[in-house]
């Protein structure tokens, strides 16, 4: 299969493999000004890569693969430059640790005879921000719902929801992906399809009819490897042999969370000390400590991301840390809001804020590399919403910016020197 880009750009055409040029935006507008070589900011470019669903692949959507934008660092405003359309339903993508290098799953499950999703490599091009295909391989399971780079570079490790398996891909000297070093399938009890703990008037459900792996990540430290469960509410913990790429369990190898609360994504402090652990079904943040040298995860704080007033149905989905780690930030899809958390010296979490999106069904959120500006991408409503940052407060604001998009997931930021 060969890749096609679907640009915004003028063409020079007339023969085959034609070279496209996309112009700058002070080219085609009379009012915008060239960049200020002696700005610091106009010496760098910032590209936004955001995945999510296609037609091909379940739930089906409307997007067209992977989107590369540009961000204005003053404005916030997002840029369409081209989109890699050769992937289906890339619903989430990773950097890898040196950002040459981007990983996308397949939310699918027809890649082979098995039933199995796939993960895709591609190179980055730094100057234009464009992606070249490397390879595509199986991702041992169907429909991978998270994958991740070990802080090594040396593997991707790939969560496939419903084929209730974790994998892990060795990635070789050109970042292509190489074979399969670990599959690891997990058991456990049923669990109930809600939690006990459910906001009031809740009638959403999680599928805890198996095991249903929604994020792999290792700590800060890359010993060890986590695994969010959200069919059967636990936490997995393994330590990696980064020689082999297999995957032994920890002194304790999991932790059960509340049954049916489907733990779904979580975030390490830079330390390591500090984990905090997002349940979709209930919508609650689990404040736990984690020992780095045991890999041991002891809750100490539940939290929920919607205040006391609300009543209905939702599903948190994303869950982000401020980059100084003074304030945390949750979305609810159902809700369509985000939550706002001021992190304590303890790693407690007080609710201080809650925000609309501005749109229908918000899952990703990611900041600019600034930390000015956070992003929201709205799967429903086909569109990303911007919110600019009170550092000091942690408090947002939307900024009534809206980039359309099909179905979008997911989001990476990379920021390059100006070519």
């Amino acid at each position: 299969m060969t890749h096609s880009l679907s640009r915004r750009l003028f063409g020079l055409a007339g023969m085959a493999g034609a070279v496209t040029v996309a112009l700058p935006a002070y080219a085609q507008d009379d009012t915008a000004k060239a960049p200020d070589p002696a700005d610091p900011e106009s010496r760098e470019r910032t590209y936004c890569y955001v995945g999510g669903y296609t037609q091909h692949g379940p739930p089906g959507g409307n997007g067209e693969g992977i989107t590369v934008f540009e961000m204005d660092p003053k404005t916030g405003v997002l840029t369409n430059l081209m989109t890699f359309t050769d992937i289906a339903s890339p619903s989430y993508i990773a950097l890898s640790p040196d950002k040459r290098f981007l990983y996308a799953v397949s939310e699918i499950n027809d890649f082979d005879t098995a039933h199995s999703g796939s993960v895709t490599a591609f190179s980055i091009d730094h100057a234009t921000g464009a992606l070249t295909k490397l390879n595509t391989v199986a991702s041992g399971g169907a429909d991978p719902a998270h994958l991740s780079v070990h802080p090594s570079g040396r593997y991707v490790m790939v969560a496939n929801y419903t084929g209730g398996t974790v994998g892990v891909l060795h990635v070789l000297a050109d970042g292509s992906l190489g074979r399969m070093t670990e599959l690891l399938h997990n058991t456990g009890p049923r669990m109930p399809d809600r939690a006990a703990d459910n906001p009031p008037g809740n009638f959403a459900i999680s599928d805890h009819s198996s095991a249903h792996p929604h994020m792999v990540k290792a700590d800060p430290t890359g010993k060890y490897v986590l695994v969010m469960d959200a069919g059967l509410d636990r936490v997995y913990v393994w330590t990696i042999n980064l020689d082999t790429g297999k995957l032994t369990p920890a002194a304790v190898p999991f932790t059960t969370m509340t049954p049916g609360s489907a733990p779904r994504h979580f975030e390490f402090g830079s330390d390591g000390h500090k984990l905090y652990l997002l349940c979709e079904q209930d919508s609650k943040v689990v404040v736990a400590d984690f020992d780095p040298q045991t890999g041991k995860i002891a809750p100490q704080q539940t939290v929920s991301s919607v205040t006391a007033h609300f009543r209905g149905s939702t599903l948190a989905a994303g869950i982000l840390l401020s980059p100084d780690e003074h304030f945390l930030y949750v979305s609810n899809r159902l809700g369509d809001s985000l939550a706002v958390f001021q992190v304590a010296k303890d790693g407690g979490l007080t609710l201080v804020d809650e925000i609309w999106t501005h749109a229908d069904y918000g899952r990703s959120l990611m900041f600019d590399p600034s930390g000015s500006y956070l992003y929201v991408a709205n799967q429903r409503s086909d569109s990303i919403t911007s919110f600019r940052v009170d550092k000091t407060t942690g408090k947002i604001s939307f900024t009534w910016d809206f980039t359309p998009i099909g179905s979008p997931t997911c989001f990476e930021f990379l920021r390059v020197p100006a070519s």
